[in-house]
């Protein structure tokens, strides 16, 4: 699954003359569903939207705060055209998920997001119709976001979901006593002390 978040003071949608969803400051987010996709992959997803520190806090410090910290809006929007392909020039869309199967995939996204969230915060457009997408973005902040592929083996995706909560941690126990280690042999082979070239220089 593929979607493209921007940050935003404002965005709208409307069909024809009538404006059907509107939002102030908070994300408007273009999701793409692909025909692999499964609910591990719109999970994912789920949990990037309202978790990304896209936004400034209390003291203007810069990607802090998510769109949950401020409780700001989300406005989704369907978008089959993001797994769109080339053959030439001509865009070939044969990766997206059929709509006949993406409409509820897709209304389960929103159920998804109402849930862990707001319901009256999670706006979104009109499935299949020809829109017209309105969006002052703030910035600009654009994040292009890629669900990774799903695992057959659970315990790798677990191994995922640990990777996605400590990335933003600083270094493991492990990785600093690695690093210390490295240290400490770097500085013995500088000043002389391994045990093999002390004994050469013996008379």
């Amino acid at each position: 699954m593929k979607a493209i978040i921007q940050r935003v003071t404002r965005a709208s949608v409307t069909v024809g003359d009538d404006q059907i969803s509107s939002i102030g400051r908070g994300l408007c987010v273009l999701l793409g569903i692909s025909v692999e996709d499964t609910h591990t992959n719109a999970e994912y997803i789920t949990r990037k939207i309202l978790n990304l520190r896209l936004f400034e806090d209390e003291n203007g410090r810069a990607w802090s705060k998510s769109v949950m910290d401020w409780d700001y809006e989300v406005l989704c929007v369907s978008q089959f055209t993001l797994q769109c392909i080339f053959k030439g020039n001509k865009p070939d869309f044969h990766l997206a998920m059929p709509a006949e199967l993406a409409q509820p995939f897709y209304a389960s996204i929103l159920e998804n997001l109402r849930s862990a969230y707001k319901p009256e915060l999670v706006k979104d457009g009109k499935f299949g119709a020809s829109m017209k997408l309105h969006i002052q973005n703030d910035g600009p902040v654009t994040i292009e976001l890629t669900s990774p592929p799903v695992s057959s083996d659970p315990r790798q995706e677990k191994q995922q979901q640990r990777k996605e909560k400590t990335r933003s941690k600083g270094p493991s126990e492990s990785s600093r006593e690695k690093s210390a280690l490295g240290s400490r042999q770097d500085n013995n082979a500088s000043s002389g002390a391994d045990g093999d070239v002390s004994s050469e220089r013996d008379p």
